[in-house]
């Protein structure tokens, strides 16, 4: 945990956004897997985390704004728990180091509740993403399991929003720490990999790395020579001389906060001369846009500059053609770029995204509908303190290039038969976490290896 003021201020900002009634907010539960006692690993509830700081399954944060009053809320230990868990601090000990000094059994939080219902208080919680919140806001308040995100608070997402996009000087350090493993887990792999091993060896690598720094992965790993699959968690196949490897993983440190990375190399010592020129485009297209990067920029541009880039790189070897922004304007680059640039990180990978992308990607102005652009999870202005992702990249999609190719799509700004000559090229991505500054940028954690020559020589020590 933080020092126990940083979760009193936090609290303290976020109540003076308000006038009256009650913030709930509920902490997550243990999850069994496939019976109760095996549970998956357990992760608190992001915004309790950064209100409360408590790491412990089955708690219920309330801040009372008419009584000017923190509570925390939840059962301490029996002995048949002590049992198997051993000695564990109490639910009032717990709640000291986060500055709070009432508590109360989880039955007197139901209780309280209720009552504030029953005087017609206002009740704020956040949208729901686990089952059990459901149940409990509908064993508690009432309100019906298929309504209950229509029934969250807009006015606390908004506040919560805003207070945790900015982060402050500790939260930066936990970041920079997160994104340094995060880092050593890329360099472990191109280190590692070597023809006639399966995608999953060099995933358990990766692994190992994030687990040996006293942490976990931030979110499952894309391990692949199938990189064209945006979200390929499948690790089964035996990797080869020639193939492309896409590695997209993080590390979530001790305090939750997550580093998010992604790289590409060539399974062999060397990438070969095709592999080279489409890996620059993208990473061309990675760097303009970091270079692009300012307080005050929208970030549809930031991924404008970078969709331009990269549609200009593919004209000159022969994919692409016509006016460049015309194209990108109507999406015709999304055959090969048709996801986002980057979205915002902190302690959820992506971060708050159980929120809302519209209230904290975008702060509440409307998403576009435009294949390719309405993947993106990131479009406001961007302020100081904001921590976000770049990540274009390249992709050759069969099923989309055949799909488009009957349509014919976008004929003036794309030569298919260029395009099927790289039908089963794979896909290439580079990702780094930034924080914009005051006046700038700056990239996060031990920089990671992508220039072609620097990714090269990592991959040659795999081999010594």
């Amino acid at each position: 945990m933080f020092n126990k003021e940083t979760y009193i201020n936090r609290r303290k900002q976020l109540r003076n956004q308000f006038k009256s009634g009650v913030l709930l907010f509920l902490g997550n539960e243990e999850s069994s897997m496939n019976y109760h006692d095996n549970t998956y690993h357990y992760r608190q509830d992001s915004t309790f985390l950064y209100y409360f700081g408590l790491d412990y399954p089955g708690l219920v944060g309330i801040i009372d704004l008419d009584e000017d009053k923190d509570i925390i809320f939840g059962n301490d230990l029996t002995i048949d728990d002590v049992v198997w868990m051993g000695s564990q601090p109490t639910i009032k000990e717990r709640s000291v180091n986060a500055g709070i000094s009432n508590t109360g059994q989880l039955n007197e939080g139901i209780d309280f509740l209720k009552s504030a219902k029953s005087k017609t208080r206002k009740i704020h919680f956040l949208p729901a993403y686990r089952p059990e919140h459901q149940i409990k806001l509908y064993n508690w308040l009432e309100i019906p399991i298929n309504e209950t995100n229509k029934s969250a608070s807009v006015d606390l997402i908004v506040a919560v929003g805003e207070q945790r996009n900015i982060k402050s000087v500790e939260e930066i350090e936990q970041l920079e720490q997160a994104v340094s493993v995060t880092t050593d887990m890329h360099l472990a792999a191109m280190r590692f990999a070597k023809p006639g091993m399966t995608e999953a060896q060099v995933a358990a690598k990766v692994y190992e790395v994030a687990l040996a720094a006293g942490g976990n992965i931030s979110f499952p790993i894309i391990a692949t020579i199938n990189g064209q699959t945006l979200h390929n968690h499948y690790h089964g196949n035996t990797i080869k001389e020639g193939d492309l490897f896409l590695l997209d993983a993080g590390a979530e440190n001790s305090l939750c906060y997550s580093g998010d990375m992604s790289s590409t190399f060539p399974v062999s010592a060397k990438f070969t001369e095709k592999q080279k020129e489409i890996y620059q485009i993208a990473l061309n297209g990675h760097n303009a846009a970091i270079e692009a990067l300012k307080p005050g920029i929208s970030f549809k541009e930031i991924h404008f500059t970078a969709a331009r880039t990269i549609f200009n790189g593919l004209k000159d070897l022969g994919f692409t053609k016509g006016n460049t922004e015309e194209a990108v304007q109507a999406g015709a680059h999304a055959l090969f770029f048709p996801c986002g640039t980057g979205h915002m990180m902190g302690m959820d990978v992506h971060d708050m995204e159980n929120l809302g992308e519209q209230y904290v990607g975008y702060a509440g102005e409307p998403k576009s509908t435009l294949f390719g652009l309405k993947s993106l999870r990131l479009g406001r202005k961007l302020e100081p303190g904001h921590v976000l992702t770049i990540e274009p990249g390249i992709y050759f999609i069969p099923e989309l290039i055949d799909l488009w190719k009957s349509q014919n799509k976008f004929t003036e700004f794309i030569n298919y038969s260029k395009v099927e000559e790289y039908k089963n090229f794979g896909g290439t991505r580079n990702e780094e976490d930034i924080l914009i500054t005051e006046d700038s940028y700056k990239i996060l954690g031990k920089p990671l290896a992508k220039s072609i020559a620097d990714v090269e020589t990592e991959r040659a020590k795999a081999f010594e």
